[in-house]
């Protein structure tokens, strides 16, 4: 990570990014591409992260690609548009199946925890699929988004393609593809590419991170495992994965801890957490 994100892990789990180039209204560039992906990638390695906000400072939370990356277009292809981690040839699969601008937004589904992106001001091009990445979007109702990739000649290509896909109905992402034209926050609910409008976007977030932060970790990793493969298995394959983690949920430690604080109405005191917390 570097200075264009600043990372506040608060003391129950919850990590809270803050993309730190608001004078550039958080705009990507190759420095905001590998601190993307290096926060990331940490992320899906701590055990200690119980939910994740992602919110951009000043007056937007991302316009997008910015415009000197534009400008080095012009020189072709391999012209240091991103970072550190990026390839020459962008058909290299150098991130699993992703190339690194894809990895920009496809490493929150990664990500073992709920991912929840507070909208604001602008949420342009690559901006808009960084959002597209995350579990949840809390947007204010005059956010400003576009699908903006056609304006400059391009199409999304930081997996928006596959993210649009479980949110709108093809003929929704397919106008927004061909016109770019921008929608507003409340717009953005309608279609189903914000989860609902909020006055305080960051506010909400980090409040409903907290109340995840409070259930059961297990319970809420084998969620997301299973709500990332709904849209890629079969029917069958994802009865049985719900079997399968239920069955190994079922009278684990802090399940039974979920139940008996429940009953005796009490805060639930998960197995693991204090310690991770302490370190």
């Amino acid at each position: 990570m570097n200075d264009r994100i600043e990372s506040i892990r608060h003391p129950d789990g919850v990590v809270e990014l803050q993309l730190s180039r608001a004078d550039k209204m958080n705009a990507l560039d190759p420095a905001m591409f590998d601190a993307l992906i290096d926060a990331g990638e940490q992320l899906c390695r701590d055990e200690r992260v119980r939910a994740v906000v992602i919110a951009g400072r000043g007056k937007a939370f991302c316009a997008g690609l910015d415009m000197q990356s534009f400008e080095r277009m012009q020189q072709g292809p391999g012209s240091g548009l991103l970072g550190q981690h990026a390839a020459t040839d962008l058909v290299e699969r150098t991130h699993g199946i992703s190339n690194a601008a894809q990895r920009v937004a496809t490493v929150w589904r990664e990500v073992p925890v709920p991912v929840i992106a507070a909208l604001h001001g602008v949420a342009f091009g690559g901006g808009l699929q960084v959002a597209l990445g995350a579990d949840i979007r809390l947007v204010a109702p005059d956010t400003r988004l576009s699908v903006m990739e056609i304006k400059w000649g391009l199409v999304p290509d930081m997996g928006g393609m596959v993210l649009m896909r479980e949110l709108a109905r093809a003929d929704v992402v397919r106008e927004l593809c061909f016109t770019g034209r921008i929608f507003s926050g409340e717009e953005a609910v309608a279609l189903g590419f914000a989860t609902r409008v909020s006055a305080d976007p960051l506010a909400d977030a980090l409040a409903m991170a907290h109340e995840i932060a409070q259930k059961s970790p297990d319970a809420i990793r084998a969620g997301k495992r299973l709500l990332n493969a709904a849209m890629a298995h079969s029917a069958a394959e994802l009865l049985l994965a719900e079997s399968v983690e239920q069955k190994a949920l079922i009278g684990s430690a802090n399940q039974t801890e979920a139940v008996r604080a429940n009953l005796e109405r009490r805060p639930p005191r998960f197995a693991g957490w204090a310690q991770l917390s302490e370190t």
